[in-house]
């Protein structure tokens, strides 16, 4: 996993300066999960209960995550985790990463564990913060801060902080 990461990221280094968050879903994911948009979570968040699930890593999630977040990682998803955690296997659950491919993979791994009301939030956590979603760090503190992972994802994020290593 954590190769095809660096591949992934490579082909952004690359290419992602003239492409746009929808273009790069269409490019990387096959849908295999339906999407949720942000103006459609803010719709129905008032009717239905949904438990959001961070596919991210645990330095992506210290910075910022949706308030309530459970983190699941990519590198080092751990199913017997997210089981103990999520117990209801007909629970509403949205998926997320930065902008919605992690989030595809690992919506695929809860799939297969027999998860069925499965969603990978379109954008991901850039998305939503471009949005005017609020998030908030490891102290469960509002802030503007989110982790891009470094400085070619960060194109992504137009409101906001933006924090990577690179």
């Amino acid at each position: 996993m954590r190769l095809y990461f660096y591949f992934i990221s490579l082909f952004f280094s690359v290419t992602l300066c003239a492409q746009s968050i929808p273009q790069v879903l269409k490019k990387l994911n096959k849908e295999t999960i339906p999407y949720i948009k942000v103006n459609e979570l803010h719709a129905l968040a008032e009717k239905i209960n949904f438990v959001f699930l961070d596919a991210r890593e645990p330095k992506e999630y210290e910075v910022s995550h949706i308030q309530d977040a459970i983190l699941v990682g990519f590198n080092y998803f751990n199913s017997k985790k997210v089981e103990a955690a999520v117990k209801d296997k007909n629970t509403n659950i949205i998926v997320y990463c930065s902008i919605g491919v992690r989030s595809e993979q690992i919506g695929e791994k809860l799939k297969k564990l027999g998860y069925k009301n499965l969603h990978n939030l379109y954008g991901g956590i850039f998305e939503y913060k471009n949005s005017g979603g609020q998030v908030v760090n490891n102290q469960n503190e509002v802030t503007d801060s989110v982790h891009t992972f470094n400085k070619t994802w960060s194109l992504f994020l137009t409101k906001g902080i933006k924090v990577y290593e690179n």
